[in-house]
C-alpha cells in the first residue's frame, strides 16, 4: 500500500491511498466466495461456481465493489496511523473508479486533531472574591433557617411583599384560554418570582376576595413569546412570624444547646460554602485566561456537530417548531440572528476548550482511574434518585453503559487537566494576597477528593461541561444544610388553627 498525506489546513487532511490488487487476493478470494453462496447457477452447487463463470453472470465490477467495502475501512486506518493523524470525526472518502485498472485507489478528506502549543499555564495569575464570613452573613442564615419554621398566620390586610397567598390564576391569548395556565387553590409567596413575570407586583396590595388583570409575555409551552391576559384572584392572605432566635430556638431547630453554638456552626458551613465558590471562581477564571492565552485551530465538522446539537436542543423546546423558537427570541429582545451568533460562538468555545485540555491532558498523561469511575456513577445515580446498582442496571438495559462511561473518562481527565493548571496558575484574593486551594484542587502529582457536587456550576463554561470540574468533580458552592433559606413549598395545618401554619419542618440536623 502506497499513502500520501496533504494538509489542507491546520485542522483537515486529504489521504491519498493505491493498494495494488495484487495485495488484496486475500480479500478477492473471500469476495468471490461470498457471491458464489449468493448466486444459483444452473450445473453448479452453491458457492462453487469458478470465478470466470461469476464474472460473466454478476460481473467483475460486483466483485471489485465486496472488495471495496471490506478494504477501504481497514486501509484508510492504516493511512492514519502512516500519517500519525489524530481524525475528528467521519472521514469523507472517494474512490477512483476501478474499471480496467489493477489498482485501488481512494482519497479520505478528515477533519484532525490540530497542533496546539499550550500557553505557560504556570504564568497565568487571577484575582477572586474574598471568602470571609460576616456577621451579616450568619445572621441572613439565621433567618433562612428561622423562616424554616416560621408560622403562617391569616391578616385582614392589603397583600405585602413577602406575603404569602392562596391565588386562582387563569390565562388566555386572544381571548382563547390556555389550559395549562389555569390554577385553582394555588400558594404563592409574593416577591419569590416563582410563577409568572408581572404576578408578584400585581399581587401587590390586592385585599382577598379581589381580582385584577395584568398582561404577560409567556416564556413557555405552546403559546411562547405571546402577550397573554392574565387574571388572578386572592383568596387568602398570611404573613409569616419567625420564631425568636433564642437557645430554645437552637435547641428546636439543630443538635447544639444554645444559640452562639448554633451561629458559630452557621458561620462554618458558610465559610465552607465561600471556599467552595472561590475555587470555582477560580477554576473558571483561570479557563478563561488559558483560553485567552491559547490559540487553538478549530475544526470546523467539530464545530458545526456541536453547534447541531445545540440548535437542537433549543427548538426542542419548542416541539421543534423554529417559528416559535424565532418568536420567543424576539420576545426576549433578540433576534433570531443574534441568537444563532450566539450559538455558534458557544459552539466554538466548547470545542476550543475541549480540544486544549485534552491536549493538556496527553502532555501531563492525565488517566482516570476505577475511583473516579465510581463516584461519577454514584454522582449520576443520585441525580436521577436511584440506587447506583439500579442506575447501572437500567444503563446496561438500554445499552448505554458504556458509551456512558467513555464519556465520563473523557469529562474525568478534562476537569484533571484544568486542576492541574489551576494548581500551576496564582490564585490571589482581592487584597493580592495568595490564596492557597490545595483542599479544592489537590497538590501537584495529586488528584483532589471531590471537594463539593453542584451540577448548577458549570466546570467549563459553554463546554458542554466537558471540560469537568478540577478534579473529575464539581468544586462550587452547594453545601445544602439548614441554614439554606428556603420558601415552603407546602403548608402544614398546626394546632387546628385554620389560619395559622407552620412554615417547613426539621430537617437531618434537628434534634431527634
Amino acid at each position: 500500500m502506497k499513502s500520501t498525506v496533504e494538509h489542507l489546513s491546520p485542522t483537515r487532511v486529504k489521504l491519498a491511498v493505491e493498494v495494488p490488487f495484487d495485495e488484496l487476493k486475500p480479500n478477492f478470494d473471500r469476495a468471490y466466495r461470498e457471491i458464489a453462496k449468493q448466486v444459483r447457477i444452473p450445473g453448479f452447487r452453491p458457492g462453487k461456481a469458478p470465478r470466470q463463470i461469476l464474472d460473466q453472470r454478476v460481473g467483475r465490477e460486483v466483485v471489485v465493489q465486496e472488495v471495496i467495502r471490506e478494504v477501504v475501512p481497514a486501509k484508510y486506518g492504516e493511512a492514519v496511523t502512516e500519517a500519525e493523524v489524530q481524525p475528528l470525526g467521519q472521514p469523507d472518502i472517494e474512490v477512483a473508479p476501478t474499471e480496467g485498472v489493477d489498482t485501488l485507489s481512494f482519497t479520505a478528506e478528515v477533519d484532525v486533531r490540530p497542533e496546539i502549543t499550550v500557553p505557560d499555564y504556570a504564568a497565568i495569575t487571577v484575582s477572586v472574591d474574598a471568602a470571609e464570613v460576616t456577621d451579616q452573613d450568619v445572621d441572613d442564615q439565621l433567618k433562612g433557617l428561622q423562616a424554616r419554621f416560621g408560622t403562617l398566620t391569616g391578616v385582614d390586610r392589603a397583600v405585602q411583599n413577602g406575603d404569602f397567598v392562596v391565588i386562582d390564576l387563569a390565562a388566555s391569548v386572544d381571548g382563547e384560554a390556555i389550559e395549562e395556565a389555569q390554577a385553582t387553590g394555588m400558594s404563592h409567596e409574593v416577591g419569590s418570582g416563582q410563577l409568572i413575570d408581572g404576578l408578584d407586583e400585581a399581587l401587590e396590595g390586592m385585599t382577598a376576595g379581589e381580582t385584577k388583570q395584568f398582561t404577560t409575555k409567556l416564556v413557555g409551552g405552546e403559546h411562547a413569546g405571546s402577550d397573554a391576559e392574565v387574571t388572578v384572584t386572592v383568596q387568602t392572605v398570611k404573613e409569616r412570624q419567625l420564631p425568636e432566635a433564642d437557645d430554645e430556638f437552637a435547641q428546636l431547630a439543630s443538635e447544639f444547646d444554645t444559640l452562639d453554638e448554633l451561629k458559630d456552626d452557621l458561620r462554618t458551613r458558610h465559610a465552607r460554602v465561600k471556599k467552595m465558590e472561590q475555587g470555582s471562581q477560580a477554576r473558571d477564571r483561570v479557563l478563561e485566561a488559558l483560553l485567552e492565552a491559547a490559540e487553538v485551530p478549530l475544526p470546523e465538522g467539530m464545530v458545526q456537530a456541536t453547534l447541531e446539537a445545540r440548535a437542537h436542543d433549543a427548538v426542542h423546546e419548542f416541539d421543534h417548531d423554529e417559528q416559535k423558537l424565532t418568536e420567543y427570541v424576539e420576545s426576549q429582545g433578540q433576534t433570531r440572528e443574534e441568537f444563532d451568533a450566539e450559538l455558534r460562538a458557544d459552539a466554538e468555545r466548547t470545542v476550543k476548550v475541549q480540544l486544549l485540555l485534552d491536549e493538556i491532558a496527553q502532555k501531563a498523561e492525565v488517566r482516570p482511574d476505577q475511583n473516579d469511575l465510581m463516584q461519577n456513577l454514584a454522582m449520576q445515580a443520585q441525580r436521577y434518585g436511584l440506587s447506583l446498582e439500579d442506575f447501572i442496571q437500567q444503563a446496561q438495559q438500554a445499552g448505554q453503559l458504556q458509551s456512558m462511561i467513555e464519556q465520563m473518562q473523557v469529562e474525568t481527565v478534562r476537569g484533571k487537566a484544568l486542576a492541574t493548571v489551576v494548581r500551576a496558575a496564582t490564585i490571589t484574593g482581592p487584597d493580592g494576597e495568595e490564596l492557597d486551594l490545595s483542599e479544592l484542587f489537590g497538590t501537584d502529582g495529586d488528584d483532589a477528593d471531590d471537594a463539593a457536587d453542584d451540577e448548577d456550576a458549570p466546570a467549563a463554561e459553554g463546554a458542554d461541561a466537558a471540560a469537568g470540574p478540577a478534579d473529575g468533580s464539581e468544586v462550587a458552592a452547594a453545601d445544602t444544610d439548614a441554614s439554606d433559606p428556603e420558601s415552603p413549598s407546602s403548608q402544614v395545618e398546626a394546632d387546628g388553627d385554620a389560619d395559622t401554619e407552620v412554615v417547613g419542618a426539621p430537617d437531618s440536623t434537628t434534634r431527634a
